[in-house]
């Protein structure tokens, strides 16, 4: 079998169907660069806490150990990898969508046609040798080589190619963004866990405090000093206390299996250092300066990426408007008798066929595709300019609470040191009825809650670090 096209036909041929095709849509248009203000507040010191190792960051050891474990083998972050390796077999598709396809094909058939049509009264006044007719039915075996390539005229596999490398990329940012929230998230949670186990330490020391004040009030009621109604107002606190105590022994238990889950392993008891949760200092903050967060901020990035993505897939979508060339070849051997088989060069085959195809009366669907490519872009465009923004915003109110938070420790500090004194007034004036029993049972009450306050101020300013530092980029790299 012998078949050629010439390029003779196909190039005047092409040249018509790309003047017909030529009048695509526009790409839309919008800009990408993107401003931010030049610094958070008076200072312009472009010192980093987002470029620091997480390791260095964080000095509590059994804190590390546990970020250490919850990197091996955290559930969510294992699926993110996986769709890195997704990712990055597309590009595979992508790229071989560029070379050409090559194949060996091997067939073996039988054909009878009908001896009173053009074909077969052909095959029977055909000699291939004198006083051989040809077969009936007619048998026919093949071996050939065969490629197909779509030549890349427009670049739009070139494109896509690069299109399919952008969203790897922003899948490997996609997986430093997941990264960064779980460290925060377990620091937060750790954190948390020490915070609930100072509340305990308050809660028994206040039951120890309102059960001496019961056995005084019991004494004072022998002596006709009180009566029943303060035992059992004192009594009543003692168990409201209680009920508090164990309260936050669920919620220990609660953030432990909360950190265990993040670290995708069964309940067990979190390592930690109880005691001094008061005495810890936030980690020391350098914000640097907005435009930092362009490169240290993994959605940031990631967002930018499928930005870049987007614009090629528009250029994809145009490309469809333009004509297409194809190429296909075939070389081999085919016979319809095998003796016949490897007789040269009679039972060879060749083919080489070039294809220019290009649409032209119904384009709507092509049209649609374009439009919906342009949306898409649009969409990542004004996605990567609301991460910006949010990424500024996440860093300002930050640090905006660290400075109240400080302040507000302060505050409160007092508040403690003055209520702490109030008690011992309290019990010294119940002692010699110079206060009633009211006014000791607010006392521990209002002291109590301004100690529990406390505490919780400073998980607030722990934790407040840890999310500037992850808000700044920090914990991927």
């Amino acid at each position: 079998m012998y078949k050629f096209k010439s390029y003779h036909y196909l190039i005047p041929l092409g040249l018509c169907l790309a003047v017909i095709s030529c009048k695509a849509p526009a790409i839309a248009t919008e800009t990408t660069k993107v401003t931010v203000p030049e610094a958070y507040n008076t200072n312009k010191d472009t010192a980093n806490i987002g470029t620091i190792q997480w390791r260095k960051f964080f000095k509590d050891k059994h804190l590390v150990d546990l970020i250490d474990i919850a990197l091996k083998n955290n559930q969510e972050l294992n699926i993110t990898l996986q769709e890195i390796e997704i990712a990055k077999n597309e590009v595979r598709v992508r790229k071989g969508a560029l070379l050409p396809t090559v194949g060996v094909r091997a067939g073996a058939g039988v054909e009878k046609v009908g001896r009173y049509t053009s074909q077969g009264a052909g095959d029977a006044s055909t000699e291939i040798a004198p006083g051989m007719e040809v077969p009936d039915p007619l048998t026919d075996f093949t071996l050939a080589a065969y490629a197909n390539w779509e030549v890349d005229v427009w670049k739009k596999l070139r494109n896509s190619k690069k299109a399919a490398v952008s969203r790897y990329l922003s899948t490997v940012e996609g997986k430093n963004f997941v990264v960064t929230n779980l460290i925060a998230e377990i620091a937060d949670s750790y954190y948390e866990l020490l915070s609930l186990d100072s509340q305990l330490d308050i809660v028994r020391q206040n039951i120890q405090l309102q059960n001496n004040a019961l056995d005084i009030v019991k004494v004072q009621k022998e002596a006709a000093r009180t009566t029943e109604l303060a035992v059992q107002k004192f009594q009543a606190e003692v168990s409201a206390s209680k009920s508090m105590e164990f309260g936050i022994l669920q919620q220990i238990k609660e953030t432990e299996n909360r950190i265990n889950f993040l670290l995708g392993r069964y309940p067990q008891e979190i390592q930690r250092d109880k005691t001094n949760f008061l005495t810890l200092l936030p980690s020391e903050v350098s914000s640097g300066i907005p435009a930092q967060l362009l490169d240290n901020r993994p959605d940031i990035k990631q967002a930018e990426l499928e930005l870049a993505a987007a614009k090629l897939d528009v250029k994809v979508a145009r490309a469809e408007f333009y004509p297409s060339l194809d190429i296909s070849a075939a070389v081999g051997l085919q016979a319809f008798k095998p003796s016949y088989f490897l007789k040269f060069p009679e039972s060879v085959l060749y083919s080489l066929v070039g294809d220019i195809a290009a649409p032209l009366i119904n384009r709507n669907a092509i049209k649609a595709e374009f439009s919906s490519a342009n949306a898409r872009q649009l969409q990542a465009l004004y996605n990567y300019q609301r991460t910006v923004l949010n990424a500024y915003l996440e860093v300002s109110n930050q640090l905006s609470k660290i400075d109240n938070l400080s302040k507000s420790y302060a505050l409160k500090s007092q508040q403690v040191a003055a209520l702490n004194l109030a008690i011992d007034i309290a019990n010294d004036l119940f002692k010699s009825a110079r206060a009633d029993y009211f006014e000791v049972l607010m006392t521990q009450r209002d002291a109590l809650e301004s100690k529990l306050e406390l505490i919780e101020t400073k998980q607030s300013q722990l934790n407040a670090a840890v999310h500037v530092y992850k808000d700044l980029g920090g914990g991927w790299k």
